[in-house]
């Protein structure tokens, strides 16, 4: 529930270059381009397995994002823009939209696809929104790209909070310097750490001035091919439009996850954050806790799963996070054996 002093937050998502940005982090420059992601659909039979492998291995999680995002207030504008026709963006469609992202359409005009119309189109919301809702306090961009450094120096001159999220490596140090708060996609909370493949750090090494390469970095534990991340309840569907081999109208996913598991997983995702985010004091206040939950999950409710009260909920869960009722406020942290990606 929105409260009516709460932050009132703006995310908006550079769909392609977040995407783009992960996949040539981990496989290399140009990898995208070159392995011919664009266009490739991993749902033929014939689609080759080394690229759809590739692609898995470079699946972002936008859930982690979008988590992140709320912790910093009531989203009250989500908006993605990408051209959702083409397969690789199509297929995280029913993640973005479990999560109520309005999918913004942005058609194909030139042979180099829609990267610039993302860039203006997501820049004119972002102004009108700053006018048109005067109580929005936070601005989250989702990019690296140094076209949206004047609109977050627009945005702080307009008196709201700017935070970027961007990958690293393909991420503009005067963008991150033009925001209040800039967070690495690596950095956020949920998100496990993998190692990119030998080309992708051998595309990376830098030229001599004197024409020679530079030393690489050693690549001796470097994998082949990076294990993939483990998005939180992320379905892949393999077309946006309504085809007769792939109806829009999909049926739902069957829902054999345990509640109390996934409440679970909420709970360490939500203090995963708080610790992340907080001071130097470990405990994290229990109210401050709950709101993230919420946030995260507006459908959290801890009496449909056989609690009278969070703090209930909170003590069945020993296991992961350890309660301190002492005092006039109840506090909690996560165990540092359960600090980790579930």
């Amino acid at each position: 529930m929105t409260e009516p002093n709460d932050a009132r937050v703006g995310l908006y998502i550079d769909f392609d270059n977040i995407v783009i940005s992960r996949y040539q982090q981990l496989h290399g420059r140009n990898a995208f381009q070159r392995d011919g992601i664009r266009n490739f659909d991993r749902s033929i039979a014939d689609a080759d397995p080394v690229i759809a492998a590739r692609l898995n291995a470079a699946t972002v999680d936008f859930n982690a994002i979008i988590d992140f995002a709320a912790s910093f207030g009531t989203l009250v504008v989500n908006r993605a823009y990408a051209d959702w026709s083409v397969p690789v963006n199509a297929s995280y469609q029913r993640q973005l939209m479990s999560r109520a992202v309005d999918l913004t359409q942005l058609f194909t005009t030139t042979t180099r696809g829609t990267k610039n119309g993302a860039d203006i189109r997501l820049a004119v919301d972002v102004v009108e929104d700053l006018f048109r809702l005067p109580d929005l306090t936070h601005v989250i961009i989702i990019a690296g790209d140094s076209d949206y450094i004047a609109l977050a120096q627009k945005s702080k001159r307009l008196g709201r909070f700017v935070v970027g999220i961007g990958v690293a490596g393909s991420t503009s140090t005067s963008l991150a310097a033009a925001c209040d708060e800039f967070e690495d996609y690596d950095s956020l909370p949920g998100i496990a750490k993998v190692t990119p493949s030998a080309p992708a750090v051998a595309a990376t090494v830098d030229k001599h001035p004197s024409g020679r390469k530079a030393a690489a970095p050693a690549v001796a534990d470097a994998q082949p091919e990076p294990t993939p991340m483990p998005a939180r309840n992320l379905t892949m569907v393999p077309m946006f439009s309504h085809t007769e081999e792939s109806p829009f109208d999909e049926p739902e996913p069957a829902d054999d996850i345990d509640p109390q598991t996934i409440a679970t997983e909420l709970l360490v995702r939500a203090l995963q954050i708080g610790h992340a985010k907080g001071d130097d004091d470990e405990w994290l206040n229990t109210g401050s806790v709950k709101n993230q939950m919420r946030r995260m999950d507006p459908s959290f409710n801890e009496k449909p799963l056989g609690f009278r009260s969070f703090t209930d909920f909170l003590s069945s869960r020993s296991g992961v996070a350890e309660l301190q009722e002492d005092g006039p406020h109840r506090l909690i942290r996560l165990r540092p054996e359960a600090n980790v990606v579930r």
